[in-house]
């Protein structure tokens, strides 16, 4: 297991949620809701930075048969925007199939309406984050994919590393 705390990502049309994990990688916490829009990158980028983060982790949504659709493409957009702002710390697209619905189940009963709105995207977050760092420690292999970032050594942005979980 890689050491280092981790960013995990919930992109939403709305809101994103933002989660770290502890410097060893067992466990992943909620820390903030970001607003989408105008300066959302540059607080993603000082949240990297203030928490001192190896890798951020960007959740991919995906049809439960496992293919992308409109929101993959717009995650992926977002993610590769994210990763040049934040080179050369890498970002990783996860899976993050019914990460939302679990994230809902479990605030329903602690929280109400707005209060609950709120923080959601937060869990989810830290729910992708926590399955890409269990999946991590279940394989010895880091989850997903790296997000490609156009450098001078390679103006295209291909060469890539992919791993799958």
């Amino acid at each position: 297991m890689r050491s280092g705390v981790r960013l995990g990502v919930d992109p939403g049309d709305a809101r994103i949620g933002v989660a770290r994990c502890d410097p060893s990688g067992v466990l992943a916490t909620p820390v903030e809701t970001v607003r989408r829009g105008k300066g959302d990158l540059r607080r993603l980028r000082q949240l990297v930075k203030a928490e001192e983060a190896v890798e951020v982790v960007v959740g991919l949504p995906r049809s439960l048969a496992g293919g992308e659709g409109p929101a993959a493409v717009k995650t992926r957009e977002f993610a590769r925007r994210l990763a040049e702002r934040v080179a050369p710390v890498p970002v990783r697209l996860v899976d993050e199939r019914l990460t939302t619905v679990t994230a809902e189940a479990m605030l329903r009963d602690q929280r109400k309406g707005q209060q609950r709105r709120a923080v959601v995207d937060q869990v989810a977050a830290a729910v992708i984050l926590q399955h890409a760092l269990d999946s991590e420690r279940a394989t010895g292999r880091a989850p997903g994919e790296v997000v490609a970032v156009a450098t001078a050594d390679d103006p295209t942005g291909k060469d890539v590393e992919e791993t799958h979980e």
